[in-house]
């Protein structure tokens, strides 16, 4: 099968395409033909080898594997199902999440029964259904599980034209929240058809210096800080962040001993049950993804150096064919 690999830590151009062994299901996994993947910061983060965690995880020197194959999210079709499976059956349209497993730049991906997987909603092409997985998922175990947002708190998202951001400001509305979304003069108009009762051009004020006070400040794109959010944070406001670092872990555990304003950080491992409630969301018409580009599976490396410049608009689609 066709694959993108990197075998050395580097730019886009590090991504090369190669002919690997298709994957054989074990007893209680699913062997899902993939329709498509997308490219995520995340995915850039791992190419490059530039954070700790990304060379704890995947090769201290270079990747562990000979083939490291990149691909965090998907969508795609059952081809073929373990002797033990019981959920799933071969033909089933399916979206799903490997995280740091990743995998997903290949035209074949096995899974686990009980892995971050569920069916795909009727209601999207496989296309969208990739660019819902994680950045959707991502925003509900922030916004519900973590911050535990309540009907009419105030709410302001960080980045709300990213992937994440983008349905950020979906659910804080769907759960009852009045939401500032902050972002650049261009996505101005996006923020608003998603939904924000109040944007901020961040070219032009900076929030943390204003004189509103928010129960939940989500930073989605880690360009914030907790200590220049604490003044507009209510007395029991929460700081939300998504991207890991060891600062972030050492304020979420100070945080939550002794400060009424937290830093909130935490991952999340499986995704079923969020990818159950995302598609729910998006069947009843509450939920909509937000494409900025698509690109065919044979400029991948393309894909990465426009996400790299740091301005697209939601998500960025890799189409391996339906």
């Amino acid at each position: 099968m066709k694959a993108i690999v990197y075998r050395k830590y580097g730019s886009p151009i590090v991504l090369e395409p190669v002919e690997v062994e298709k994957p054989i299901p074990g007893p209680k996994e699913i062997l899902i033909r993939v329709c498509a993947t997308t490219v995520t910061s995340a995915d850039c983060m791992m190419r490059r080898g530039d954070t700790v965690l990304s060379r704890i995880l995947l090769g201290l020197r270079k990747p562990m594997q000979k083939y490291q194959i990149l691909g965090t999210e998907f969508s795609g079709v059952i081809e073929a199902v373990g002797s033990h499976v019981k959920t799933f059956k071969i033909a089933d349209e399916v979206y799903g999440f490997r995280g740091f497993g990743t995998g997903c730049y290949a035209e074949y991906k096995c899974m686990p029964e009980n892995g971050s997987l569920a069916k795909k909603p009727v209601n999207m092409s496989f296309e969208e259904a990739a660019s819902l997985v994680d950045g959707a998922t991502t925003a509900l175990f922030f916004l519900k599980d973590k911050a535990h947002i309540q009907k009419g708190q105030k709410v302001l998202i960080n980045g709300a034209s990213g992937s994440i951001g983008t349905f950020a400001v979906q659910l804080a509305k769907y759960f009852g929240a009045e939401v500032t979304a902050v972002c650049s003069n261009e996505n101005i108009e996006l923020a608003r058809l998603l939904g924000a009762d109040y944007v901020v051009d961040y070219t032009k004020k900076d929030f943390t210096r204003g004189a509103d006070t928010y129960d939940i400040i989500f930073d989605t794109v880690g360009k914030s800080s907790f200590r220049k959010c604490r003044n507009v944070l209510t007395k029991k406001g929460k700081y939300v962040v998504t991207v890991l670092t060891f600062k972030h872990l050492i304020l979420s555990f100070l945080t939550k001993i002794g400060n009424k304003k937290r830093v909130v950080f935490s991952m999340s491992i499986n995704k079923t049950e969020a990818l159950e409630f995302i598609r729910k969301l998006t069947v009843e018409g509450k939920l909509i993804t937000i494409i900025d580009k698509q690109f065919p599976f044979d400029k991948l490396p393309e894909a990465h150096a426009y996400v790299e410049k740091g301005h697209k608009k939601g998500n960025v689609v890799i189409d391996l064919g339906s």
